[in-house]
């Protein structure tokens, strides 16, 4: 019996050496600025970078509330890592859940008063990092040429995720989504989170 052919595949596209040198800035600026940020934000508002993203997320919602599922879409969080922060938010006083008035399945979050006076008083530090750490570093033509190459790679990486929902893995129908289609199940860790 003939073994199976594997499918022939391309030799992997190496990156030049300005590449390299462009991709591991970019990881560089990934890992150290969100880093720098949550520094202040923890000192200074006892807030991590998320939690205060979330609650302005929320600020910006008609009556400052809006449906958990929603909440987890616009700030791209899992719903159970998103409920856990909720958890700790609610006991803080800075958050309220309810069960949504006109359609009892859903739940909202609330930016409470506690909440909006909070975020009211980290916002300050906060601008003033992002913009000695960020802003500042930079030209207005290096902001807009940022934000234009960032809009671009934003974009791709949603058309390629869409493109790879509509194809199941394998192409195999009967196997399940990971909750995190980038990490094999064993990377999650103990808490829920991905690393």
């Amino acid at each position: 019996m003939p073994a199976e052919e594997e499918p022939e595949m391309s030799d992997p596209r190496w990156l030049t050496a300005d590449q390299l040198a462009a991709w591991r800035s970019v990881m560089s600026l990934l890992k150290q600025l969100p880093t720098a940020v949550e520094c202040q934000l923890q000192r200074d508002s006892q807030l991590s970078f998320v939690e205060y993203y979330v609650l302005v997320l929320l600020s910006e919602q008609p009556g400052r509330r809006v449906r958990m599922s929603d909440l987890s879409t616009l700030s791209n969080l899992e719903l159970s890592r998103l409920s856990h922060m909720a958890r700790r938010l609610e006991k803080r006083g800075i958050l309220a859940r309810e069960p949504d008035p006109t359609d009892g399945r859903y739940v909202h979050a609330i930016l409470t008063d506690a909440g909006s006076a909070c975020l009211t008083e980290a916002a300050p530090g906060h601008v003033n990092r992002v913009r000695d750490l960020f802003i500042d570093a930079l030209t207005p033509e290096e902001l807009q040429a940022l934000r234009r190459s960032a809009d671009k790679v934003v974009a791709r990486i949603n058309k390629v995720a869409e493109r790879s929902e509509k194809a199941p893995p394998g192409g195999r129908h009967d196997l399940e989504k990971p909750s995190n289609p980038c990490l094999p199940d064993s990377w999650t860790a103990t808490d829920g989170s991905s690393p």
